[in-house]
């Protein structure tokens, strides 16, 4: 006659190791999602001062357009003030 006792360690170790992946997927998300809002910030500034050099150049409505639509900035007096500031 044979005997067997299933001990729960392997349960345990098995469901600890899901916890852990799991984990560890979450914070690879969140590390992405992270560096994605940056570079889209970066790319905003990047597009502003873009634009507002080009407006020194050129002064079309196109380029007040863009630089009003990137600002929520609606005159273009104060598209005018902003450029200056952000860019002394």
């Amino acid at each position: 006659m044979k005997f067997e006792l299933k001990t729960e360690n392997e349960n345990f170790s098995k469901s600890f190791s899901n916890v852990l992946r799991n984990f560890f997927k979450l914070a690879i998300v969140i590390f992405f999602f992270d560096i994605s809002l940056k570079l889209a910030i970066v790319s905003r500034h990047y597009r502003i001062e873009y634009n507002c050099k080009l407006l020194s150049v050129d002064k079309s409505k196109p380029n007040f357009k863009k630089l009003s639509r990137l600002s929520n900035l609606k005159s273009k007096q104060k598209i005018w003030e902003f450029c200056r500031e952000a860019f002394k």
